[in-house]
């Protein structure tokens, strides 16, 4: 394709809002736990715990309208900021105030659940122990459906590790094994931030 005809393709792009040539538009950067938890439009998504609460409104904003966007916490104050988020942010989102090693929740009704674990730590995540929490996210997971466990990373500046290097993940990717969770692994530890995933 010739440079004048991307050229033409490019303005009209511009002129008429053309969601669907966004190659050719300037993208805006995602921030990248959005990227990392990968959810979708129209995924019914589960996230466990507070610690950043724009990143709890966006998450929730990935679903769109044809989705459904829950969360759990295990207080009051919680909620609050979690509504706080989703009013903020323009979505609509289902809180629920629970412990968190017994959810609320029926099993297989999501797609992806992202677990919060910033603050505390997965380990004692709001009174919760990790093996509890974790064997929870697994019950209400559909067949196929994902995890991924945000916790303070060991670097601000490091992707992927090499394999000589234990990452942070390390300990939550054995953790996720043990409760029933298939090729868990770390996946990156950036910007002090660590993703470890797990498949159901």
């Amino acid at each position: 394709m010739s440079v004048a005809r991307l050229a033409v393709i490019g303005w009209v792009c511009e002129r008429y809002n053309c969601q669907s040539m966004l190659f050719l538009r300037k993208s805006k950067t995602v921030p990248l736990p959005i990227v990392m938890c990968g959810v979708r439009m129209g995924e019914r998504v589960l996230q466990i715990g507070i610690d950043d609460p724009a990143l709890v409104g966006a998450l929730a904003a990935k679903v769109g309208l044809s989705g459904h966007a829950a969360i759990a916490v295990a207080d009051d104050r919680a909620a609050e900021k979690a509504r706080t988020a989703a009013e903020n942010a323009g979505v609509l989102v289902d809180v629920q105030v629970a412990a968190l090693g017994s959810l609320p929740f029926p099993e297989d009704g999501f797609d992806a659940v992202v677990v919060h674990a910033l603050t505390e730590g997965l380990p004692s995540l709001h009174g919760a122990t990790a093996g509890a929490i974790l064997h929870e996210a697994h019950r209400v997971l559909r067949t196929g459906g994902r995890v991924v466990v945000l916790e303070k990373g060991q670097s601000q500046k490091t992707w992927f590790r090499s394999q000589s290097r234990q990452p942070q993940g390390g300990d939550t990717a054995t953790a996720l094994g043990a409760a029933g969770f298939r090729a868990a692994r770390p996946l990156a530890d950036r910007d002090g931030v660590s993703f470890t995933e797990g498949l159901k």
